[in-house]
């Protein structure tokens, strides 16, 4: 089910159980190949995808565009909204949910920026119930929720940026969108968390933007990492939905 083709009153008879899907993702530069709404794109075919396995079982929100971004700025048509905004922004959302019944809400995450401000915000609106014991609130990233990247058939072993899996991903999609990246440069990932947790801006890590391996990119890679994420997906919320009530973790 669609939020957006509901009337009120339909959305309002759904049992406080339907589990609420809200997909988050961003518009930000993905290097000098791929376009600024790649990480919109890539969620809105996840979910399309999802949808249509469980459309009559979960209520799925309009995928919200804008995220934080502010890493980014440094390209040019980046949008963000800031890390606090955005904590309130996600915040304010599941409290809407909450205040028309709904006691399972999940945000479906597809840009790594939103990660940290994303489970943040669960996490202050959790505390705020914390007498509620019915409260399923849930931030999961659609590339983390089940599949070992390191058993991938590809050659990087984890989500880059504008890399091999997002580029397999818009060449299956939107082939037209794709710029030359068989000559994209190869752009070490590196490890700026360690030790100790640098804070760093995109520039830090790279000239062009991105990160990764674009140039093995191909559509059946993409075709596959949509197929499986799809899956994880599938299977994560069917968790959600067989919920008993108790340990989420049990």
């Amino acid at each position: 089910m669609n939020l957006s083709d509901l009337p009120w009153p339909k959305i309002q008879e759904l049992a406080p159980d339907t589990p609420v899907v809200v997909p988050i993702a961003a518009l930000e530069q993905h290097g000098l190949h791929l376009p600024v709404f790649t990480d919109s794109l890539l969620l809105g075919e996840v979910v399309r995808r999802v949808s249509l396995q469980m459309e009559s079982q979960v209520l799925f929100a309009p995928l919200m565009w804008l995220g934080n971004s502010d890493h980014h700025l440094d390209f040019c048509g980046t949008l963000s909204a800031s890390p606090r905004t955005y904590l309130d922004l996600l915040g304010g959302l599941v409290e809407n949910f909450i205040q028309h019944g709904f006691r399972r809400i999940v945000f479906v995450n597809g840009h790594g920026g939103n990660d940290v401000p994303g489970k943040q915000a669960i996490f202050e609106v959790r505390q705020k119930h914390r007498q509620r014991d019915d409260l399923l609130l849930l931030m999961g990233t659609y590339w983390g929720l089940g599949t070992d990247q390191a058993s991938l058939p590809l050659f990087q072993q984890e989500m880059g940026h504008a890399c091999e899996w997002e580029t397999s991903m818009i060449l299956k999609l939107a082939p037209h969108l794709v710029g030359d990246y068989l000559n994209a440069p190869i752009v070490e990932p590196g490890d700026p968390f360690r030790p100790g947790n640098r804070a760093w801006i995109t520039k830090d890590r790279s000239a062009p933007g991105h990160i990764g391996w674009p140039h093995l990119a191909t559509i059946e890679k993409g075709e596959f990492l949509f197929e499986r994420f799809s899956k994880d997906v599938v299977a994560w919320l069917e968790r959600v939905l067989a919920w008993d009530g108790e340990s989420w973790n049990g």
